[in-house]
């Protein structure tokens, strides 16, 4: 690696300095999963991202899944895994498992790899103080068991974390509401990033993933699009061109456009500092997804 001198760093800081004025103050969630939550060196870039971030006066919030983990964790007891229309039937047994790997395990491992990095952070999940709430989901009226469609968001919780300094860090499991009172609910964690950003109104959601972007063409990384509109993006959508994995990532796009952030973001995870070269450089990485004009 080439060794960069004083002036090379003065030269990246001055060039960072109109997005940190631009960015200062504002509120953005970021998405943490994929390949950045499993290799060791990817991990750490992130934890320091969101220092920096956090450092320069971005308020931000993780809201992060667990998906191998918890997978593991079944294999360990013997219980095999059942998938209904892509998803995981989440019996009583399976619930309690998802419970002890995300808000447990996977959250607290997070929340001190921020800590420890010389941040600070606070980890909870969708039950604590009824932050997240969600019904019973159903896919075409099939019982999948206990995972939940997102009904509401408690902005307040996350707004009064953030006005601390401190970076809350969100695992994807939802308190049941209405006829599902009692119940704790397994959601999706892109899902779940969308309508928290909606709820605080970000400035932006960021997704990372282990894609580079949204493609034109799926087996083609050099066909990434970088800029789109969200009416393009239903275009795409319809066109096939967004298709298979991509589509819940980019229906979580359209969750958080239509609830008032202001751009959303599908960036490629397994880049080191992914997050800072998104935010503070000109070329960015990634898709955006913007309302309006892509010249905005």
């Amino acid at each position: 690696m080439k060794e960069i001198n004083n002036a090379d760093r003065a030269e990246i800081l001055i060039c960072a300095l109109p997005y940190i004025k631009q960015f200062r103050g504002s509120t953005m969630v970021v998405k943490y999963g994929g390949n950045a939550m499993i290799n060791a060196e990817l991990k750490k870039a992130v934890m320091e991202d969101l220092i920096l971030m956090s450092c320069v006066g971005i308020k931000t919030v993780l809201v992060h899944g667990g998906g191998p983990e918890i997978e593991g964790m079944l294999k360990a007891l013997g219980k095999e895994s059942r998938f209904v229309q892509g998803l995981r039937y989440t019996d009583e047994e399976t619930m309690e498992i998802v419970q002890m790997v995300l808000c447990g395990k996977v959250n607290k491992e997070i929340t001190a790899l921020i800590e420890n990095s010389g941040g600070s952070a606070l980890g909870l999940c969708g039950i604590d103080g009824a932050l997240i709430r969600a019904k019973q989901y159903k896919p075409d009226g099939e019982d999948i068991g206990l995972v939940g469609e997102i009904v509401s968001v408690d902005a307040r919780i996350l707004e009064n974390i953030l006005a601390n300094g401190t970076i809350p860090v969100v695992s994807s499991v939802a308190l049941g509401t209405g006829t599902d009172a009692g119940k704790v609910f397994n959601v999706n964690a892109d899902t779940a990033a969308a309508e928290i950003a909606a709820a605080l109104k970000a400035e932006k959601l960021i997704l990372m993933t282990d894609i580079k972007g949204i493609l034109k063409e799926v087996k083609d990384e050099n066909s990434l699009i970088k800029t789109l509109t969200r009416s393009e993006l239903d275009k795409l959508k319809r066109d096939g061109v967004i298709s298979k994995g991509m589509i819940p990532k980019a229906d979580c796009c359209a969750i958080a456009l239509d609830g008032g952030v202001k751009k959303a973001h599908v960036i490629d995870g397994r880049l080191p500092h992914a997050l800072l070269i998104e935010l503070f450089t000109n070329e960015g990485i990634g898709t955006m997804i913007v309302n309006g004009d892509t010249n905005e």
